[in-house]
Parts: structure tokens; C-alpha cells; sequence
């Protein structure tokens, strides 16, 4: 511990946002940075506890009090080299992380949290700035080769485990593009997407082979896949949208959220999308249905398409500001979120369920929602009921932003005949194993939608299970 006495004689400080009227004209990423001395002083204020609850909140289990300890005393290379034992890609967690540890650090209690998120994407990127990070194929190969179908995070860091093993690793991705949600999920303004080529080149020159364009199960048959690798880990994600199957939902004008989402983000990377195609909010009033992170991201990108008007509802109470007693610390708050996008302009309301959506001449014109209150019945759980209370929000679009039920079953995982839980997702008959031979499974395709985080960890997971098998095998 280089200062023991910093966590007291200095304040959080956070990089903060671009001013909004600057950051709505484009979609560049919208977190500042620090200067280093800054950042060194910030890293000064970990304490270094007896029981690191950061640590215990980190779905990776990153070593924070340790490599913060190294940034403060300026050993940015060190501090790179322990972070990434736990992270294959701190970079994009850095970036969009919602920063569990954060609500675990001690200093939490008192509302002044160690910087951590934006600490690890500052190592990391000075590491990249100053040419630390460089390709390192492995020095010998296997013999064994390895098919990852999914290219999001969960499948890149498979990838990256296992081509460190020495094996040879084959990435399957359906789009045009390589990333996942992280390539086509997330807007630019939280992740830019040359920080992902970035890394892509390097696993590229690190010798792992990217195939795009390519589906599994249709373009790719199962067998054929199944015959050339000694093993498959599939990381397909949970593609099925919640859908909301109320009147009017075949109007005109409603979208699913990843649709919209995923549109622009192919028109930033600077590909033509037709006119008759275009899900734009330009000139249209706005509702998103949906408050997590998904809406919020459909909200900045409203806004940055310039939207007459954006609102988000929520059928779920508002949370409570600041603190919840529910969920004390160390455990993550069930608090009031705000995000940058909502301070870009955002009406949001909750406990409004949506009854069925309106149109005229077969476009949606807006959406009846029924005030609702939520009581705890007579087993103690929670249960919504309707106040009578309605009303019509008007809205030329509507974007759903409800979560994913489960993977896409049709074509791959079907053919391959994997069993499904009782949530249809892909059952883990081991840790990270499917109920096929040689088939194993990672991130959301098993688990449900989840973190970034949590879909690297399980990702590293299934890499080490995969040769733990390949070498048995031996």
C-alpha cells in the first residue's frame, strides 16, 4: 500500500462526459479520460483491504488491489501484465462494464468508490499506446483444432485461451463482421469499434483464424463442422428477443431493440442501408419500452439521430435513489441507474405496463399504457396490479428493449440435438460441457443474456475445460 492515507485525503474523480451538445452531433465515444498524474492519484486511493470485496465482486476475479498498487507507483507495464492473467480483454471492460467491483469497494460506504473501471481502461490503454501489447503466437501447436461458433466476447476469449494452449482455433461468425454484440450491440458513442479491430489484428497475427459470413447449421452443416475439429464451443449468444404480443404489434413502426441498434451501427462502420430498410427516429417521437441497459443505448441513439422527442417507460417501480436497504453493500445496489444518454434528453416513467399499441393506416401512432402497482402477495413475493389508471403515448416508433428469452434453437443447435434447460438455454450437463460429445458451451447461449464480463469469464472457463479434455484424450 504506497499511500496509506490517500482514500482520506483524496476525492473521487471521475474522466466525466463530453458536453452534451458536443457529443449528440456524432457518435464518438463519450467518456473522457484523465491525465496520468490524475489517474496515479485516483489508483493511490485503494486501500489495499484484508478482505478485497472489489475482488469478490468481480465476476473475473481480477487482482484490482494489486495492479492498482502498480499504477500508483507508475509500473504501467506490470500493472498490464497482471490485469490481463484475469482478462483477456481489458479494454473493452474498461469500457462497459457496469463496474461491480465498484459497489463492492469498501470505500463504497461512504459513496467515494476507487475508480476501478476507468483505472483498468487506463492501463490498458496506455499499454497499447506505449507497444507493450504485442502479438505472441504460441511457440508450439497441439496438433489439435477447435471450432468457436460465435464471435462475441464469450467466443473471443475461447478463442484467445485456447490458441494460447497451442491449439488451432477456427471462429465461425454469421454476420459480416467479427465482435458480437460488442461489434453490432453496443453503439460506438460507449465502444468504439476500432478498439475491437485492434485486438482482432492481434489474435489474427497471434494465429487464430476468423471465418465471417458463415452460419452453422445453414451454410456450414453440422456434420461437416462436427468431422474436421476435435471440438466445438459454441458461444451463439441468446438471440431471441422478448417480444410483446399485444394488439397492434404487427403495426408498422415497431422494432425490436437489437434491430435498430445493429442497423446503425453498420451505417457508422459506413455501409448503405436502403431508404425502404431504414428504422431511423429522425423527426419521430420516440418511445423505448424496456429500462436496462439495452434501452438506454436505443435512447443515446435516438437522440443522436435526432428524434423529436424520446421516452422510456418501465413496468417495474422506479428504484430507489442513492441507496436501497434491499441490497446493501457489499452486494450490487438496486438503485436509480442513469446513464449518459438519459442526461442527452429522455422523459422516463415506470410502473406502466403497455396494453396494445395504436396505428393509423397500418403505422403505430402511439401505445395505451395501464398504470400498475406492485404489492406482495400471500407468499411474500411481489405481484402487479392494474390502478385503472390509462393513457396514450403518442409515438411514430417503438423500440422493444425487453431482454432475451433464450438462443436461437432452429438450424444449429437443433441439428445438433443439445439438450435445453427448463429457461431454453443450452444445458451444461458439466461445467461448460453440452450433452453432446465434444461439443461445449459458453456466455449466453448456456447462461441466459448476461454481463460482458461474465461472458469472458465463462468463455476462459470453457477454454480450460476444452483442454483439459483435448489432453485426456492424449
Amino acid at each position: 500500500m504506497g499511500n496509506a492515507k490517500a482514500f482520506l485525503t483524496i476525492n473521487r474523480k471521475e474522466a466525466g462526459y463530453r458536453p452534451v451538445h458536443d457529443r449528440i452531433a456524432d457518435f464518438g465515444e463519450v467518456e473522457q479520460t484523465l491525465n496520468m498524474d490524475d489517474r496515479i492519484l485516483q489508483a493511490s486511493r485503494c486501500m489495499e483491504c484484508g478482505v478485497p470485496f472489489c475482488h469478490w465482486s468481480c465476476t473475473l476475479g481480477n487482482l484490482i488491489p494489486e495492479w492498482q498498487d502498480l499504477l500508483y507507483k507508475g509500473k504501467w507495464l506490470e500493472a498490464y501484465k497482471l490485469l490481463i492473467t484475469t482478462n483477456n480483454f481489458p479494454e473493452f471492460t474498461g469500457r462497459v462494464c457496469p463496474a461491480l467491483c465498484e459497489k463492492g469497494c469498501v470505500l463504497n460506504i461512504e459513496n467515494q468508490p476507487v475508480t476501478i473501471r476507468e483505472n483498468e481502461a487506463a492501463i490498458a490503454e496506455h499499454a497499447f499506446q506505449e507497444g507493450y501489447v504485442k502479438a505472441c503466437p504460441p511457440k508450439q501447436r497441439t496438433g489439435k483444432k477447435v471450432a468457436v461458433v460465435g464471435s462475441g466476447p464469450a467466443g473471443l476469449a475461447a478463442a484467445d485461451t485456447l490458441n494460447r494452449q497451442g491449439h488451432s482455433v477456427t471462429v465461425y461468425e454469421k454476420d459480416e463482421t467479427i465482435g458480437g454484440l460488442l461489434r453490432l450491440g453496443i453503439p460506438d458513442f460507449k465502444l468504439n469499434k476500432g478498439i475491437i479491430e485492434r485486438r482482432l489484428n492481434l489474435l489474427r497475427e497471434e494465429g487464430i483464424v476468423f471465418v465471417t459470413g458463415t452460419e452453422v447449421g445453414k451454410t456450414l452443416p453440422v456434420e461437416k463442422l462436427l468431422s474436421k475439429f476435435d471440438a466445438v464451443c459454441l458461444t451463439t449468444g441468446a438471440g431471441v428477443p422478448r417480444d410483446l404480443p399485444i394488439e397492434g404489434r404487427e403495426l408498422k413502426g415497431v422494432y425490436f431493440a437489437l434491430d435498430f441498434l445493429k442497423q446503425q451501427n453498420r451505417i457508422v462502420a459506413g455501409q448503405a442501408i436502403p431508404n425502404a430498410e431504414r428504422i431511423s427516429a429522425q423527426g419521430k417521437k420516440v418511445l423505448v419500452i424496456g429500462g436496462g441497459d439495452t434501452g438506454s443505448d436505443c435512447v443515446g441513439t435516438a437522440v443522436r439521430q435526432k428524434a423529436a422527442k424520446v421516452s422510456q417507460i418501465e413496468i417495474m417501480p422506479i428504484p430507489p435513489e442513492g441507496t436501497n436497504p434491499d441490497t446493501p453493500w457489499p452486494y450490487y445496489p438496486t438503485v436509480l441507474k442513469t446513464s449518459s444518454s438519459h442526461k442527452e434528453g429522455c422523459m422516463r416513467r415506470w410502473s406502466l405496463a403497455s396494453k396494445r399499441f395504436i396505428g393509423n393506416k397500418g403505422k403505430v401512432t402511439g401505445v395505451e399504457v395501464a398504470e400498475v402497482e406492485w404489492k406482495k402477495d400471500e407468499t411474500g413475493r411481489f405481484a402487479m396490479q392494474e390502478t385503472g389508471k390509462t393513457e396514450i403515448i403518442q409515438a411514430d416508433l417503438v423500440l422493444l428493449c425487453m431482454g432475451f428469452v433464450h438462443p436461437v434453437h432452429e438450424g444449429l443447435l437443433d441439428d445438433l440435438g443439445v439438450k435445453y434447460d427448463a429457461r431454453g438455454n443450452v444445458e451444461s450437463v458439466k461445467p461448460n460441457e453440452s450433452s453432446i460429445e465434444k461439443v461445449f458451451v459458453a456466455g449466453d447461449v448456456t447462461m441466459g443474456a448476461g454481463l460482458v464480463v461474465r461472458a469472458i469469464d465463462s468463455g476462459r472457463k470453457a477454454a480450460e475445460a476444452i483442454g483439459k479434455r483435448l489432453m485426456i484424450k492424449d
